[in-house]
């Protein structure tokens, strides 16, 4: 296991960003796993540009294959009153891997005011629970989960408990970056018996606070998809805090070939 936190501190400043290395341990297949790719992008976002306001929103594109030794850039597309744009990159000795750009923007006044009803009654699980942790060679090695199997019973639906097993000093933003991701994609379901190679496409997370906080470092995530042919499905997502408070909502295209 390889903490993010010894990910980013054994970083090497470069222009624009910095250079790391991904631990097998992190790989998913033969590419990092997109939580991992993400908080080391956002990270490197942070720091383009002083005094930045809160993570608002992240466009993620996965492009290539990323392991081994990265480079890491950030670059200020537009900074505005209200709202900053900034673009981070992540190239490997195979190229550009993965594309991002992070919008920051603060709380506004507004006489408009909706929370959907997102909240939700599951509790993190108890201290003597059951947990899973994936083998060290792939990165759910470096996570603890507890399935809601009876709670999701849609043919293409995942609805799970994740927690980092290290996570102390991780910026918030950055912490929830690095989990939202570590569901399989919600088609995956649907292969039963026979697995297949699935890949992320694209990925839109829209934060729902400026201050993610949660207890004990767990997170509910899920991720449903409603409609899969012709090798892509499109799939819905969304993480809770330990208190059912809802964080963010997600979006990602998933390449299914099977």
């Amino acid at each position: 296991m390889t903490p993010i936190p010894d990910i980013l501190g054994q970083a090497i400043p470069i222009e624009g960003g910095f250079r790391a290395t991904i631990p097998a341990d992190w790989l998913q297949g033969r590419t990092s796993y997109g939580g991992l790719s993400s908080a080391l992008a956002l990270h490197a976002a942070q720091a383009c540009e002083p005094d930045l306001p809160p993570l608002r929103s992240a466009q993620v594109s996965f492009i290539g294959p990323l392991s081994g030794e990265v480079s890491v850039t950030a670059t200020r597309l537009r900074r505005g009153r209200n709202a900053a744009f900034i673009q981070a990159d992540i190239v490997s000795e195979a190229g550009l891997g993965y594309r991002a750009t992070f919008v920051f923007m603060s709380d506004q006044p507004s006489r408009i005011e909706l929370d959907g009803r997102l909240e939700t009654h599951h509790r993190p699980p108890a201290p003597d629970a059951t947990l899973y942790t994936g083998p060290d060679e792939f990165f759910t090695g470096n996570f603890n989960f507890l399935d809601l199997k009876e709670e999701a019973t849609g043919d293409a639906e995942w609805l799970r408990w994740a927690r980092l097993r290290a996570f102390a000093g991780l910026d918030p933003m950055v912490h929830v970056m690095a989990v939202a991701d570590a569901l399989p994609p919600a088609a995956f379901k649907l292969l039963g018996k026979q697995p297949a190679p699935i890949s992320s496409l694209t990925w839109i997370v829209n934060l729902l606070t400026p201050t993610p906080t949660t207890t004990d470092g767990w997170w509910l995530l899920s991720a449903t998809s409603d409609y899969a042919r012709n090798g892509c499905s499109s799939q819905t997502m969304m993480i809770w805090n330990a208190d059912g408070q809802p964080i963010a909502q997600g979006m990602q295209s998933v390449a299914i070939f099977a």
